[in-house]
């Protein structure tokens, strides 16, 4: 059994910042399931991203709609999203001050 996560296809969308979103991020899991409206928020912290998962809104409960189940499923995309987020900050920061490489 193969427990190696595929993420492929991932399409970075930004918006204007509010409330610490600043993006939202959809990818390919596996190659069998695409997944969307996956919201990226900066860090308390300020020492990066998080992403948020979607939920939907039943009453007073939110309900997960998709979300990993083990943590190293979850670090995986985590790590593989964030990677192409900061490439196109990095680059959109780049080009804006004409520094792009």
């Amino acid at each position: 059994m193969n427990n190696h996560t595929e993420i492929s296809e991932i399409q970075i969308v930004p918006v204007k910042p509010r409330e610490g979103l600043i993006a939202f991020a959809s990818f390919v899991l596996d190659q069998k399931y695409y997944v969307g409206s996956v919201a990226l928020y900066t860090r308390l912290d300020g020492s990066g991203y998080r992403l948020v998962y979607p939920t939907k809104k039943i009453g007073e409960r939110n309900l997960n709609t998709f979300h990993p189940i083990s943590r190293a499923a979850g670090e995986e995309i985590e790590k593989t999203v964030l990677e192409k987020v900061n490439e196109i900050f990095n680059k959109r920061f780049d080009e804006n001050y004409g520094e792009y490489q």
